[in-house]
């Protein structure tokens, strides 16, 4: 079973490197959830707007599976800085259902 998780979050970043938002969106389900530092998204639709963009790019480091939960810790190229984080991704039938990301946000906060 982990393996299938793991490649429906796998794939899920690789179609957001790819900026195919459409694939990408396929993979989450309707009521998906964002949790984040720096905010809040509730609707799949709602959180591919705004991947779209900031066109974001994942490098992933490092996969713990359990059960029906993926974690990335992964390198997140925001465009002028990259940010290590750790990604928190809750899958349910095949899609994902809640993602919680964690970083210090300090770099993005700083004035340049």
């Amino acid at each position: 079973m982990s393996n299938t998780i793991q490649n429906v979050a796998e794939q899920f970043i690789h179609y957001l490197n790819e900026e195919n938002f459409d694939k990408a969106e396929s993979c989450l389900d309707p009521d998906f959830k964002f949790i984040g530092v720096m905010g809040k998204r509730e609707g799949a639709s709602v959180y591919i707007k705004d991947m779209k963009q900031m066109k974001f790019k994942y490098e992933i480091l490092k996969t713990f599976t359990s059960s029906e939960d993926v974690c990335f810790w992964y390198n997140i190229d925001m465009g002028e800085k990259t940010i290590e984080s750790s990604g928190w991704y809750h899958i349910k039938d095949g899609k994902i259902r809640s993602l919680k990301v964690l970083f210090d946000p300090r770099p993005l906060l700083k004035e340049s």
